[in-house]
């Protein structure tokens, strides 16, 4: 008698199970692919997500127009050595169209021109550490220029800097030897540089400012520079 109650529970609880099967085919597979949903899901920001380029900013040079205003507000580390036949300082910046012509026309590639403008104003200058003027024969620089800013002078009448001859750097007065490289090069001659004494005379009047002695010193640093006909002029006005 007691077989009774558990064969009728069995037979119930196997007909529900019979039952239920067809439900139990269905609902698996959408769990199996909810679970599946699930893991995609998770995964998926990590494998679009494009990685992050930081870019830097590139270096940008501006330049700002020399100051018109007295030269009492000049810098004296912005002057440079201008061609031969250049007008004064201001002048020369305001009317020069730097266009090149000068630069192409120097024999030995003295003239530079600084075309991104952090150099000289981006107005052609002559750096004579790296090349000097040597006065060549028609100074062609100055008859290519389209816009005036550098005027046809004649040769004796040059002026574009002045040396100095500093005698605490000169090889005569450090070490002894008799160097003369400096005259030797002088496109002028001694009626622009000589040595007398042992020392290094510089004459003034006759100096062209071509930087050639300054060129060919060898000592560093320099025992003669040349001073811009700008920076002279800014000085000599205060």
């Amino acid at each position: 008698m007691s077989d009774k109650p558990m064969n009728r529970r069995r037979f119930f609880r196997e007909g529900l199970f019979e039952l239920l099967k067809p439900l139990d085919r269905v609902v698996r597979p959408i769990e199996e692919l909810a679970k599946q949903v699930g893991k995609l899901d998770e995964m998926q920001p990590r494998q679009s997500r494009p990685p992050v380029e930081v870019k830097r900013a590139p270096n940008t040079v501006s330049y700002s127009a020399p100051s018109s205003q007295g030269t009492d507000d000049v810098d004296d580390t912005k002057h440079f050595i201008r061609p031969p036949g250049a007008r004064s300082e201001q002048d020369f910046l305001n009317i020069c169209s730097r266009c090149g012509n000068c630069v192409h026309a120097c024999p030995v590639n003295a003239i530079q021109l600084d075309y991104s403008q952090s150099r000289a104003g981006g107005a052609p200058y002559i750096d004579p550490d790296s090349s000097a003027c040597v006065m060549c024969d028609g100074l062609s620089c100055m008859s290519q220029c389209p816009s005036s800013a550098l005027m046809i002078v004649p040769r004796e009448e040059i002026d574009i800097g002045t040396a100095a001859w500093n005698s605490g750097l000169c090889l005569r007065t450090v070490t002894g030897e008799p160097c003369t490289l400096c005259v030797d090069h002088c496109p002028v001659g001694t009626a622009a540089l000589e040595v007398v004494d042992n020392h290094v005379i510089v004459h003034e009047d006759h100096c062209t400012g071509c930087g050639a002695c300054q060129n060919n010193c060898p000592t560093s640093p320099k025992s003669i520079v040349v001073t811009p006909k700008s920076q002279r002029e800014a000085e000599a006005a205060r």
